[in-house]
């Protein structure tokens, strides 16, 4: 039988225990479907239930759920979902101080992370969004934004992707979210199936709502998206930024101050990002020494690449490959 493809699910006081049953429930359908359909390329799913205490946890509806592991389990998973909190998230944070830490021990461990609703906040505490996209529930935003001003709030957003995190307002998007990581995990046949069986009304799919990071985002300025595909198209080529904003008519000052307007972020970094990501996906898909793939995605030294990734993924080229390649070829 192939590897088991480990999901968690982090417990504690307070949750809101549809975050955690409505995921589990349409992962199980879409296991169910796949184990019918996909025949020697199945894996199946294991799901922990993870909690910094070992008793049951009551809720607001008067019911137990029981963990079956702790918190340090968090950092040997391939996926981790952090639920939605009961009102204001502040005393459950405070008296889960361990999560944090754990769940940026599971990121740099090559983990995907899903944040859900006021959950967010503890991915927020552990520092993974600063600088980075985020949405939570519109009854929190503000504090939110008041208590985290690192993290570039998105609050007219229901769902935003930055790397490996997710974040999620309602429990509609997490829906559609879990709707496109079985499309990950099963193909879309699953997801499909899956999207029939619990949510019968006409949504758009996932990649029509979410924001996300590096993409050509949804903004008004129609120049800065049109010089923006440009770079996803012309990123791997020897550039400067001066000559890029002199191709499309502006000036260099003109240039940065409308691609942070409408990006959020410098236009440095964001070639940086689509640079890294080209990165990623040959260390990923290729054996190309990490020297060659510098130079093919745009980084013009070795040196260069491993400082971005060590920066923004707090791991080396190396370490990024053994651990997608574990997870891909397992």
């Amino acid at each position: 039988m192939n590897q088991a493809i480990s999901i968690a699910f982090t417990l504690y006081e307070h949750m809101l225990l549809t975050s955690v049953t409505m995921p589990a429930e349409m992962l199980r359908a879409g296991e169910a479907y796949a184990k019918r359909h996909l025949g020697a390329a199945f894996r199946p799913l294991k799901l922990s239930w993870l909690s910094e205490q070992s008793t049951p946890h009551a809720n607001e509806l008067g019911m137990q759920v029981i963990p079956n592991g702790d918190l340090t389990q968090i950092a040997q998973q391939d996926y981790v979902i952090v639920p939605s909190i009961w009102r204001n998230p502040r005393p459950v944070i405070r008296k889960t101080p361990k999560l944090a830490y754990e769940l940026k021990a599971s990121w740099s461990n090559g983990a995907t992370i899903i944040g859900v609703g006021t959950g967010v906040c503890f991915l927020a505490e552990s520092g993974l969004l600063d600088g980075h996209p985020a949405t939570t529930h519109w009854h929190y935003a503000k504090q939110f934004e008041r208590n985290y001003p690192k993290v570039r709030l998105k609050p007219d957003f229901f769902i935003t992707q930055s790397e490996r995190i997710y974040t999620v307002a309602s429990l509609n998007a997490l829906a559609d979210v879990i709707v496109h990581l079985i499309s990950l995990l099963y193909g879309r046949a699953a997801a499909h199936h899956v999207q029939q069986n619990f949510s019968h009304e006409i949504r758009k799919p996932y990649e029509e709502q979410r924001y996300m990071e590096g993409a050509v985002d949804k903004h008004p300025d129609e120049q800065i998206a049109a010089i923006q595909f440009w770079l996803k198209n012309n990123y791997s080529n020897e550039l400067s930024l001066a000559q890029v904003a002199q191709q499309f008519d502006l000036s260099q000052r003109t240039f940065n101050r409308r691609f942070r307007a409408a990006t959020g972020q410098t236009a440095t970094d964001y070639l940086q990002s689509l640079r890294l990501e080209g990165a990623k996906e040959l260390l990923a898909s290729s054996n190309l020494s990490i020297q060659d793939i510098a130079l093919s995605v745009g980084f013009n030294s070795q040196g260069l690449l491993t400082r971005v990734f060590k920066t923004r993924l707090n791991q080396t080229p190396s370490e990024y490959r053994k651990v997608v390649r574990r997870k891909l070829f397992s």
